[in-house]
C-alpha cells in the first residue's frame, strides 16, 4: 500500500519529469561543444601518444622520453621555474590585497593600477619587458649604468633568463590573483574582526590568528589555478627566449611546441603533454589534500 507520501513524492517526480528532460535538451548544445572542444583533444592526444607515423607501438614514446636527457632536463627546469614563482606571485598577491582592502586614500588609482597587466596581453607584455630589459640599450640596463651598476644579460644570460622570466611571469599574474583574494578579504564578516579587536588583538595577531585561517579557500583556489597557469607558460619563452641560453628556460611547454612544429613528431609531444598533465594532477592533487586537512584541522 503506497502512503500520502509517498503518492506525493510519485506526483512530484512525474510533474517535475517535463523540466528535467527540458533541461537536458537545453544542456545538449553545451555538452556537444565541451565534447568536441575539450574531450575528445584529450582523447585524441591520449592515443596519439601511443603511436608513431600511424602505427601503434604502446609505451615506446613514453619509454623514449623517461631516458632522454632533454626532456628531464625541461621537466627539472620547469619545476625550478613553478617551486619559485607561485610562491611568489601569491606572496605579492596577498600583500597587495592586504593593501587594497585596508581603507587606505587612493586606493582606486592603486586598483586601477594593480590591474592594468591583467588587461593587457601576455604576448604584448613579452615584448614591452623585451625591450625594457635589452641588454645593450634597454631601460633598465641604462638605469643600472647611471647608478653605477653593470649592466646585466636578463634574457640573454642562462644565469638569469629563468629568473627574468618569472619577473614578467609575476608581473602579469599578481594583479589578477590579488583579485580573488581581495574578494576573499572582503567576504569576512567585520563582526569576527570586531571581536578580535575587542579581544585586544592587534593587526598582525588578527592578520595570521583570524584572516589567514579564513582566507584558506581563496588561497587554494589562487594556488591550484596559479600552478596549473605557470606549468603551461609559453608564449613568453616563445616570443623572447626559445628555449636558451642553453636550454635555462626550455619549460616543458615549450618543449612540447618544438616537437611538434619543430621537429615534426607529434607523437612524442602528445606523450610529453600527458605527462605534463600527469605532473601537474598530481601535485594539484597534492595541494588540495594538504589544504583541505588544514582547513578542518581550523574548523
Amino acid at each position: 500500500m503506497l502512503t500520502t507520501t509517498d503518492r506525493g513524492r510519485r506526483h512530484g517526480l512525474r510533474r517535475r519529469r517535463p523540466q528535467v528532460v527540458a533541461a537536458f535538451w537545453f544542456l545538449v548544445p553545451a555538452l556537444a561543444l565541451l565534447s568536441f572542444l575539450r574531450l575528445f583533444p584529450v582523447f585524441s592526444v591520449a592515443v596519439e601518444s601511443f603511436q608513431l607515423e600511424g602505427s601503434w607501438v604502446g609505451l615506446d614514446n613514453y619509454r623514449f622520453l623517461f631516458g632522454d636527457d632533454g626532456f628531464r632536463d625541461a621537466l627539472l627546469v620547469t619545476l625550478k621555474y613553478n617551486a619559485v614563482v607561485n610562491p611568489l606571485q601569491i606572496g605579492i598577491a596577498f600583500l597587495l590585497a592586504l593593501a587594497l582592502t585596508s581603507g587606505a586614500r587612493g586606493r582606486g588609482i592603486w586598483s586601477t593600477l594593480n590591474l592594468l597587466p591583467v588587461t593587457i596581453p601576455v604576448a604584448a607584455s613579452a615584448m614591452v619587458w623585451g625591450i625594457l630589459l635589452r641588454p645593450d640599450n634597454g631601460i633598465v640596463n641604462a638605469i643600472f649604468v647611471h647608478l653605477g651598476i653593470a649592466p646585466q644579460g636578463w634574457f640573454t644570460s642562462s644565469e638569469q633568463a629563468l629568473w627574468s622570466i618569472v619577473i614578467l611571469a609575476s608581473w602579469v599574474g599578481v594583479g589578477y590573483w590579488s583579485l580573488f583574494l581581495v574578494a576573499g578579504l572582503l567576504d569576512i564578516p567585520e563582526s569576527v574582526t570586531e571581536a578580535a579587536a575587542i579581544d585586544g588583538a592587534g593587526y598582525w595577531r588578527t592578520l595570521f590568528q583570524v584572516k589567514l585561517p579564513l582566507m584558506v579557500r581563496p588561497l587554494a583556489f589562487v594556488l591550484v589555478a596559479d600552478t596549473v597557469v605557470n606549468f603551461l607558460l609559453f608564449a613568453p619563452v616563445q616570443i623572447l627566449t626559445r628555449g636558451g641560453p642553453d636550454g635555462s628556460t626550455n619549460l616543458v611547454m615549450f618543449d612540447v611546441y618544438r616537437n611538434a612544429f619543430v621537429f615534426n613528431d607529434l607523437a612524442l609531444a602528445a606523450a610529453e603533454t600527458v605527462l605534463l598533465v600527469a605532473v601537474v594532477l598530481m601535485i594539484v592533487t597534492v595541494q588540495f589534500l594538504l589544504l583541505n586537512r588544514q582547513s578542518g584541522e581550523l574548523e
